[in-house]
């Protein structure tokens, strides 16, 4: 069995190659793409084969798949480029005759009213007419995204946002890398979507207080209007939780965006 993990230079990629290996897999077994090989060569050294991968870059996609029994796609972060980068690597992958393509989407992709779900969705659709077998793996929101800012949130007293009263089934990337390496290693997924996220949805109210009783401070969530918010908000890594580019709803009726109704939730 040999697996191809895209983007194992960043968090995610990098987390399902140490959880392959924690589980198991052969080192020789697990090919590590990214761009900048460089930053894989302690992977290297534990007998991971690294090879570069540029979404932007067909030739070098089908250069790194070559020989692999699966590839796992993790979506890129760039939003105007991310549907042709994975047309691109779904091909490549196609090209070099894979048995099974793992992507990474987002929660109810599909039906999710949110600008960064139009590519999600818009890429299932073309994996689902590749003609090879597929997993869709809708991710849901990084709980690193809000962990990220609780310095912000307890330094003003404020979690801003605009999502009303919606819940968010939040998980971390370790939880969505353990979901991917298990698809892997496994068998009987092709064909299948799974919705994943956290156990226990959450509002920002309630991660405001949450951030309180944990802190001692007064800590309150200030449900901004979706263009003042979206103006306000750019984390680093993390895309603004604005209604029209993240799973974050902007008020209850929209919930479903961001949480998971179907499939595995990893906690």
């Amino acid at each position: 069995m040999s697996i191809a993990i895209t983007g194992a230079t960043g968090q995610l990629g990098r987390l399902v190659v140490e959880e392959l290996l924690r589980r198991g897999v052969a080192s020789q077994d697990i090919v590590a793409t990214g761009r900048n090989t460089g930053r894989l060569a302690d992977l290297a050294e534990r007998g991971v084969r690294v090879r570069r991968a540029d979404f932007a870059d067909s030739g070098s996609l089908v250069q790194a798949f070559q020989g692999v029994r699966k590839v796992l796609i993790v979506s890129t972060t760039t939003v105007g480029e991310r549907y042709d980068n994975h047309v691109r690597a779904i091909d490549a992958a196609k090209d070099a005759d894979a048995e099974l393509i793992v992507y990474t989407s987002t929660l109810n992709a599909r039906t999710a009213g949110m600008m960064l779900a139009d590519a999600h969705a818009k890429t299932e659709q073309y994996l689902r007419e590749s003609g090879v077998p597929f997993l869709v793996l809708r991710n849901g929101w990084y709980l690193e995204c809000y962990a990220s800012q609780f310095p912000l949130y307890l330094e003003t007293g404020v979690v801003p946002g605009s999502a009303g009263d919606g819940r968010v089934s939040a998980a971390s990337r370790r939880d969505y890398a353990a979901a991917a390496a298990a698809a892997l290693v496994g068998e009987g997924h092709a064909g299948s979507v799974y919705e994943l996220g956290g156990e226990n949805a959450f509002t920002l109210a309630e991660l405001a207080s949450a951030l309180s009783d944990a802190s001692g401070r007064h800590v309150v969530y200030s449900d901004l209007p979706a263009e003042q918010y979206r103006a306000a908000l750019s984390t680093p890594g993390c895309p603004p939780n604005s209604p029209k580019s993240s799973p974050t709803p902007t008020s209850g009726s929209s919930a479903a965006s961001c949480s998971p109704t179907a499939g595995i939730c990893v906690g």
